[in-house]
């Protein structure tokens, strides 16, 4: 997941003409003071991993819930953290379809 993440993360930066850090990696902070995108960059983001997750796995999942919102430490803050948030939505997801 952490390949996917930070491939549609470059693909968006691209998007947005924004220029990725030369130690663009899965520490990557991605939303917040220092974060790589702005809030539309980051919806962006959060839409291409929620269509990728359903073209690999069949199942749809909503990334930006309430769940998500209410975590103290925000799981759009890396590439890490987004992708290990969207490990656990898309395993609960595919438990929850069978």
């Amino acid at each position: 997941m952490i390949g996917l993440v930070l491939r549609l993360a470059r693909e968006v930066a691209e998007s947005e003409q924004i220029d990725l850090p030369e130690d663009f990696d899965s520490d990557t902070r991605l939303f917040g003071d220092t974060g790589l995108l702005d809030s539309l960059g980051l919806v962006s983001l959060v839409l291409s991993v929620e269509e990728a997750i359903e073209d690999l796995t069949g199942v749809s999942v909503a990334l930006a819930d309430e769940r998500a919102m209410s975590q103290t430490r925000s799981p759009f803050r890396t590439v890490r953290s987004l992708s290990e948030y969207a490990t656990a939505l898309s395993e609960e997801s595919v438990a929850g379809s069978h």
